[in-house]
């Protein structure tokens, strides 16, 4: 864990995402006191198929609409 100075991280922010990308936390600090956290974040990819078989696309999906449930969708219902 790196500790900096808030005039540091503004000198220095390049050198500190690296090491945040690194894994390292880098925590700023006003006055000696902590105040910020810089780590980095987390890349999340989605995860395809993850919904297969919980339901059912029916075959006239795409049909229009009857008249009574396409008035009810534009609010004149």
């Amino acid at each position: 864990m790196h500790q900096v100075s808030v005039h540091e991280a503004k000198t220095h922010l390049s050198r500190l995402l690296r090491h945040a990308v690194a894994g390292e936390e880098v925590v700023i600090t006003r006055s000696g006191r902590p105040v910020a956290r810089l780590v980095a974040i987390e890349e999340r990819r989605p995860v395809f198929g993850v919904d297969e078989g919980r339901f059912v696309v029916p075959d006239d999906f795409d049909e229009p609409l009857d008249e009574e449930l396409l008035r009810a969708f534009e609010g004149r219902g």
